[in-house]
């Protein structure tokens, strides 16, 4: 019995592998198709090279994975045991003296090592990819400056000076309807208005060179209350962004998830108690515990949800699986909004989805052991099955 026990294992840890694999390919899918317009309108508009924009997309992943690899564990193990109840294989181990709880160490192994992989992704994924993706933003900007330009909006970038601009052509980095205030000289207030000008790169790295026409210069001497006012044809304006660069990169706040545990730890002991900033840290904090152990709450729930489920169509795991996700999720943004809010403990919020929801899968599973059916199913089964109808329907319209 041993050995049948072992070779079971080792069989059903295989099988979680294919259609994790495969879910994982899916949701990363889906994310790259979010940011398809993004691709557009960074490489196209702004001039963005391909290689920094993939650069700046690796860096966003492991938020982005912190989140599917839970999913993923267990709509892999929900489909495989979904599988495996559809082709009576766990008939046929029942009838063989083995038990449901005899099935779970593969289940516990796949979940344990997923739940590292996230625990990975959050505690160090999240806080590189976040820094990276800001520095390599701030790098692009700086060679590149009229990417941080935007129609219709002022723009302090630059030190002591403070613009706006009513219409960019990116194609000829043209600019239209320019109002500028320059404070750079200390007891004066200068004020430049023009119609159209250009943008170009300055002679060293962070500078810039604005070139206006047709415009006028309005200058106020703030000591003797004078104002100069002198019309221009051409007038060149040279902005420099290292001073800025430098004042931004030093007085910049970590956000959350750009913190490492350690630095979130030493962060709590000067903060002030109660404060929001104080809330959100520690939220950051569990949540980086909280995530990775939903890999083991999901997938021990994912397993009677597959065995009880036999009668469905293979097809309809994935609604079950999604309605399941849905509701962890929903109780997770709960958490999320009550411990923001400070009305429970970011402890208690960050960590109810994985308490409910492996509380709920412990139960399901005992219940399924002693082959008792729950009512919890048919709703489970109705609304997977009505999520399988609406989706055949729509693309058999189609």
């Amino acid at each position: 019995m041993m050995k049948l026990n072992t070779a079971v294992n080792r069989y059903i840890f295989k099988e979680l592998i294919p259609p994790f694999t495969m879910n994982l390919m899916f949701f990363i899918f889906v994310f790259l198709m979010r940011q398809i317009l993004e691709i557009t309108n960074v490489i196209v508009n702004y001039q963005v090279s391909l290689m920094v924009f993939l650069l700046m997309l690796i860096y966003s992943m492991p938020y982005f994975f912190a989140y599917i690899i839970p999913m993923s564990v267990m709509m892999s193990v929900l489909l495989t045991f979904l599988r495996l109840s559809n082709d009576n294989e766990i008939v046929a181990l029942k009838a063989s003296g083995i038990s449901i709880y005899s099935l779970l160490p593969p289940v516990i192994l796949f979940s344990i090592l997923s739940s590292l992989l996230t625990a990975y992704m959050a505690i160090d994924g999240i806080p590189w990819g976040e820094k990276s993706y800001k520095q390599m933003a701030l790098n692009v900007v700086q060679s590149n400056f009229n990417i941080g330009l935007k129609e219709r909006q002022f723009n302090e970038s630059f030190d002591g000076v403070m613009f706006y601009v009513n219409k960019i052509d990116f194609n000829d980095n043209s600019l239209g309807d320019i109002y500028i205030e320059d404070q750079r000289n200390e007891g004066f207030s200068t004020t430049i208005v023009a119609p159209k000008g250009r943008i170009s790169n300055g002679p060293e790295r962070l500078t810039f060179i604005l070139s206006l026409h047709n415009g006028e210069i309005n200058q106020v001497d703030l000591k003797n209350r004078s104002v100069h006012n002198t019309r221009f044809d051409t007038y060149e304006l040279q902005l420099d962004l290292k001073d800025a660069a430098k004042k931004n990169i030093s007085k910049k706040k970590l956000n959350e998830n750009e913190m490492r545990i350690d630095e979130l730890i030493s962060f709590l002991k000067i903060e002030k108690s109660g404060s929001k900033k104080y809330f959100s840290v520690w939220i950051e904090l569990h949540k980086k515990f909280s995530i990775p152990f939903a890999c083991i709450a999901l997938g021990i729930l994912a397993v009677p949800l597959g065995v009880q489920s036999a009668s469905n169509r293979k097809s309809a795991g994935l609604g079950i699986g999604l309605v399941a996700f849905l509701i962890y999720y929903l109780l997770l943004s709960a958490g999320l909004l009550l411990s923001e809010t400070g009305h429970i403990p970011p402890a208690i919020g960050m960590w109810m989805p994985n308490i409910l929801m492996g509380g709920l899968g412990i139960y399901l599973l005992v219940k399924s052991a002693n082959d008792s059916p729950v009512g919890i199913f048919n709703l489970i089964n109705q609304l997977s099955n009505g999520i399988y109808r609406i989706f055949f329907r729509v693309r058999h319209t189609d």
